[in-house]
């Protein structure tokens, strides 16, 4: 049953001589709402996001709730209101300003079934200066705050939030000393008597001061959507500043028309003056900064309130102005815009990101014309080709894009993989255009075109049938050529360009985009080698770039799963005659003091080279990384004594024939991450598996352990006869080191074999003071080692793991979040079994976000089903409806376990399922 709050109030009234702060409050909270809202995608001034908020019930029978528009926002959201009592009820958004920070959110009544729907009554003449008021809502994310204060002022300035986000303009502000917080927007500001005198907006950060829109405005909107009807809002696309007599005087403004306001408007102060105006709008050239007005259509006016009532019913008509500029009256006629026409209310998604109209907000922050389109978010596609959000889009491939039918239609004739020349600008920068090549994507992400639609709070979407796969490009040929050492000429040939674009960031990828250099090992396969800074994973797009010339595609054969080494692929024809040549290697033992030659590629696509010396051979020691991610073990690198800034190389003798890959290494140290060059040994290249030059090797195959080194003199301590430290000692008289086993992986063998502490002292018989010596023999189905565990020698049978070089081979998208089978660096660096379904990523403003589904957690059962796979979990998922709560239960990286529920959202986070096939990776809802 719904109570309108006056009835209420009237009993109260009855009871008592006047109304108490008390009774006003216990009614008044049954109509307050907490409110959580989730941006599901970045659209004009906001990015996705998921944030809480207040409103109020102003309309218990039609279920309309009053908040701020930057709670209801331009773009599409997903929003609950929570009572009271903590019904939650799901929200449609029906209205948001063009310009002021207000908006509708409407609930079904009738799913509201333990408590009584009550409402709020709206009373705009009740501002006034000296007024007691109570602000009731959601203060900094608590469920209900009270917060008091006093009117203190009623014609502030609309706060200023930044020059790229929503900002409210054209209006008075109402200001209090209350000290509102996040959370509490969207709150009723209440007088003694029960009605809400405004509507709480915003607040200083440095102060205790809060800032309340005014309800004029409000009343009008409100009464024509309870009525059924559109609301109409005009404008000159002019920003006015109210401004004081003492200031008109000095900009111009004549005594008799002072006069004639003061008579006409004793109360008031000041007058509106022209502050900024928006290239190509109605008062563009016409009114200049500093025009005072005067009339509008011959009536005197001084408030923002009265110029908006002449401009919201006189859309697209002309009006009539009377401005004074410098002492000099102009009558000038001006034709009003329709703000809902200006306001972006369709967008197109293409490649993870989102495009849509140019908005009068933002054309109005950075002082361009409101026409063109928007990137609101570049997502995959266009960020990988380096076009920002806040780019404004000219032409693709040549052809203007002007308005979203222009770039539907352009993109509907583009195949999936074709590279598009795009030419832009920055809107800070609208003077500058630029121009990039864009890979059209149609594989990872879907292409879709979503419009609003007021009547279902929803942004219904048409989705683009499938496209072909582009044509291969034309084979084309260049010069592969170097200048400086024989060895920088001998290697020229075999150098190339790799760059890894990763749509999904799964395996705890760190990035995105990724530049470094390749070394072609078999220039007749087509086959070069990389490192895992540059390639570090397998589901992406690769591109290669030969003499800085021709840009072929490539595919990942296959990536080590414990060292820094990748083995990519390329078609050779597409090449022409383009003298690519094979390098040559030697697994040469590297030592401190052996001469090499550093030969690497700039960023600019130059081969460079220097004579250097080795300064270092020691193991390779990074810090364990969060989320767990690629690290390398078990290796020994080089280090030398001068370099050269470079996206990698080799190092190489004076013949140019290769010593060591020139690789980055990535370094996660938690809040900061890098990486650094070291020399990754040839010798270490033999232990790849065919199809690696040479190899003989079906599979890659692991111990199951990360290994480190401790000194003869520590082993000793730790009860290492002496017969055995001779052998050792004769085997590497140098190092005089012994392999200790530091960490076991999580489901290999070795985990119930081998003790963390043991020291490795032979393999198959043979003393191992190296890693590579250990990992050679780890080769076969099993070795035998002999280790000191406890000061005892004991022999032990271990069992070693074929290991795959496709990291993992499917990948389902679920409610915003990225799942997958646990990747090997789980077990590696956490020692989890591979339970689970693992959350690697997840995107803002949607459902796992929202509900907290974190990354790195692993989701164990749904429902109280079990879900060891995808393939159990996509089951326990499937009769989920569109909203439906499930239960999850997951489990961290230290097997703490967590209940939560999430509702899904098949609307905006359809589930998409990404297998790799023969062809290469494939994606589909």
């Amino acid at each position: 049953m719904a109570f309108a709050l006056f009835a209420l109030f009237s009993l109260v009234s009855s009871a008592q001589a006047s109304p108490s702060w008390e009774a006003t409050l216990e009614v008044a909270a049954q109509a307050v709402v907490s409110l959580r809202v989730s941006a599901t995608r970045s659209f004009d001034t906001e990015s996705a996001s998921s944030t809480v908020g207040t409103g109020f019930i102003i309309d218990a029978e039609q279920g309309l709730i009053l908040t701020n528009r930057h709670l209801v926002q331009g773009g599409p959201v997903v929003a609950e209101a929570v009572f009271l009592n903590h019904e939650e009820v799901s929200l449609e958004a029906i209205y948001r300003d063009p310009v002021h920070d207000f908006g509708l959110f409407r609930f079904d009544p009738s799913a509201v079934r333990f408590m009584d729907v009550v409402e709020l009554p709206l009373n705009p003449s009740g501002a006034r200066v000296g007024v007691e008021i109570r602000v009731v809502g959601n203060d900094a994310g608590e469920k209900l705050s009270i917060l008091s204060g006093t009117l203190a002022r009623l014609d502030r300035a609309a706060p200023a939030y930044g020059g790229n986000g929503y900002n409210d303009f054209n209006t008075f502000y109402l200001q209090a000393a209350s000290g509102t917080s996040g959370g509490s927007s969207g709150s009723p500001v209440l007088n003694v008597e029960g009605q809400v005198i405004a509507l709480n907006a915003g607040g200083a950060r440095r102060a205790a001061s809060s800032y309340y829109l005014p309800l004029d405005r409000v009343v009008r909107a409100v009464e024509a959507i309870q009525a059924g009807k559109a609301v109409p809002r005009g404008s000159l696309q002019t920003r006015f500043h109210y401004t004081p007599y003492d200031e008109l005087r000095r900009l111009g403004l004549s005594e008799k028309t002072e006069a004639e306001v003061r008579e006409g408007f004793p109360d008031a102060v000041g007058m509106l003056v022209v502050r900024e105006t928006v290239p190509g709008g109605p008062g563009d050239e016409i009114l200049q900064p500093g025009d005072v007005l005067c009339r509008l259509n011959g009536q005197l006016v001084t408030t923002f309130v009265a110029l908006e009532q002449v401009l919201d019913e006189a859309v697209g008509q002309p009006v009539n102005l009377s401005i004074e500029r410098g002492g000099q009256s102009l009558d000038l006629t001006l034709d009003v815009s329709d703000l809902h026409a200006l306001s972006a209310s369709s967008y197109i998604e293409v490649g993870g990101g989102v495009v849509h109209a140019l908005s009068y907000h933002q054309a109005r922050n950075h002082a361009v014309p409101v026409e063109g389109l928007y990137v609101a978010s570049p997502g995959y596609m266009l960020k990988a080709a380096g076009i920002p959000d806040g780019a404004l889009l000219k032409t693709l491939g040549g052809e203007p894009v002007e308005t979203l039918d222009d770039l539907w239609q352009n993109l509907l004739s583009r195949g999936d993989g074709e590279r598009v020349p795009v030419r832009y600008t920055q809107i800070q920068r609208p003077d500058r255009e630029q121009v990039a090549v864009v890979t059209i994507d149609r594989r990872w992400f879907a292409l879709r075109r979503c419009a609003r639609d007021d009547s279902t709070g929803t942004w219904p979407c048409e989705d683009a049938p499938p496209a072909e796969r582009a044509a291969l490009p034309a084979p084309a040929t260049t010069t592969l050529v170097a200048s400086g050492s024989k060895a920088a000429r001998v290697l020229a040939p075999s150098l190339v360009m790799v760059e890894f674009d990763v749509p999904y960031r799964v395996e705890g990828v760190w990035g995105s985009n990724f530049r470094g250099a390749g070394l072609i090992v078999d220039a007749g396969q087509g086959l070069i080698l990389t490192d895992r800074d540059t390639v570090p994973v397998g589901l992406g797009d690769l591109t290669l770039t030969f003499g800085g010339s021709v840009r072929i595609p490539g595919q990942v054969v296959f990536v080590h799963p414990e060292h820094n080494v990748v083995l990519i692929a390329y078609e050779p024809a597409l090449l022409g005659d383009t003298p690519v040549r094979t390098a040559t290697l030697m697994p040469t033992p590297l030592e401190p003091g052996d001469a090499v030659d550093l030969v690497v590629l700039t960023g600019q696509h130059q081969v460079a080279s220097r004579s250097t010396r080795i300064s270092r051979v020691d193991p390779i020691r990074l810090p364990m990384p969060s989320p767990p991610q690629h690290r390398d073990v078990n290796l020994e690198v080089v280090s030398i004594d001068d370099s050269i800034s470079s996206v990698g190389g080799v190092l190489s003798d004076s013949k140019g024939r290769v010593l060591a890959l020139w690789s980055s290494f990535h370094r996660d140290e938690g809040d900061s991450s890098g990486a650094s060059f070291r020399g990754l040994p040839t010798e270490a290249l033999g232990l790849l598996p065919a199809p690696f030059p040479g190899s003989t090797r079906e599979e890659a195959r692991l111990l199951g352990a990360e290994l480190g080194l401790v000194r003869i003199a520590d082993a000793r301590e730790l009860g290492l006869p002496q017969d055995r430290a001779d052998v050792l000692e004769a085997r590497d008289p140098d190092r005089k080191q012994v392999l200790l086993v530091s960490r076991l992986y999580a489901g290999f063998p070795a985990a119930e074999v081998l003790q963390g502490g043991d020291l490795v002292l032979s393999a198959n018989g043979d003393p191992v003071t190296r890693f590579l010596a250990l990992e050679r023999a780890a080769q076969a189905p099993s070795v035998r080692l002999e280790v000191l565990r406890d000061g005892a020698v004991m022999t032990v049978e271990v069992e070693t793991m074929p290991v795959s070089g496709q990291g993992i081979d499917r990948a389902v998208l679920w409610a915003g979040a990225l799942l997958h089978e646990p990747h090997p660096e789980v077990a590696f660096q956490r020692g989890r079994a591979s339970e689970g379904i693992y959350v690697s990523w997840y995107w803002y403003g949607s459902p796992a976000y929202r509900y907290g589904l974190r990354a790195t957690r692993r989701i164990v059962a749904v429902d109280d089903v079990p879900t060891p796979d995808l393939d159990a979990f996509l089951a326990a998922v499937s009769n989920q409806g569109h909203g439906e709560a499930v239960r999850i239960q997951t489990k961290d990286l230290d097997d703490v376990v967590q209940v939560l529920t999430l509702k899904a959202d098949q609307h905006y986070w359809p589930t998409r399922e990404l297998r790799l096939g023969v062809e290469g990776w494939e994606s589909a809802e």
